[in-house]
């Protein structure tokens, strides 16, 4: 398997990440090794927090009830004597003007319903993930990004923004992309105002974190000439 704790640290020095990167693995079964989440959170990006703070566990389908779109962008569907619960949430959110019906078709959704998700600490999976996320500050991520596209994995697709969660099956169909987050999320997992996420296929991982550095050092290069040339050249 990859050496992730190698992979996290090399990240995490060349962009200067301030949260740690969490991996996310979908499964059929629990892995012995790996604690069953115990308590409740108020939805699935909560579990991100608690992976980022350095916990490893796993959820099953009803731990992520209590959050309807999230559990609508897992294709995890709720029990009969909550599946209104759907439908009461988007017609708060259309009422208050956040979403229209219309949009909701076309979003992400994980093909089929995960019976386990492991979250983890990038540096502690125990398995190949799924996808990573990262969040922090735009100026970083941005590298991170560029690392995609000059890997070749770059999503052809805008950036990401209500729900967030979404955009971990987005990463899954189509590639490294970005999220401008949600409220909802940002709430639930402390994401500050001047921090937003990218997610990485875990397929795709290893290849980014080889450009990160390229990318970085072209950056400072091109940092010192755009500076040069903005002395040069503004009047104002």
């Amino acid at each position: 398997m990859t050496d992730y704790r190698n992979l996290e640290q090399r990240l995490s020095d060349t962009l200067n990440l301030q949260r740690r990167p969490v991996a996310i693995t979908f499964r059929e079964t629990p892995l012995v090794g790996v604690p069953q989440f115990t308590g409740t959170e108020p939805s699935g990006c909560s579990f991100w927090r608690l992976a980022a703070g350095g916990s490893t566990f796993y959820t099953i389908p009803s731990d992520h009830y209590n959050c309807a779109i999230g559990s609508y962008t897992h294709n995890i569907p709720l029990p009969p004597e909550r599946a209104q619960e759907l439908d009461q949430t988007l017609t708060f959110m259309t009422g208050i003007g956040y979403v229209r019906m219309e949009e909701i078709p076309a979003i992400p959704r994980l093909p089929q319903t995960p019976q386990v998700v492991i979250y983890a600490p990038l540096c502690d999976t125990p398995l190949d993930p799924d996808v990573v996320l990262f969040a922090g500050r735009p100026g970083r991520l941005m590298l991170l990004q560029e690392a995609a596209m000059r890997a070749g994995v770059g999503a052809q697709v805008p950036s990401l923004a209500r729900p967030t969660c979404m955009a971990v099956s987005a990463a899954l169909a189509s590639g490294v992309v970005a999220s401008t987050g949600c409220i909802g999320n940002r709430i639930y997992t402390d994401l500050g105002e001047d921090e937003l996420y990218m997610m990485v296929p875990g397929k795709d991982l290893a290849r980014v974190a080889d450009e990160v550095q390229t990318i970085a050092e072209a950056n400072t290069k091109l940092s010192e000439y755009h500076r040069g040339r903005r002395q040069a050249l503004a009047t104002e």
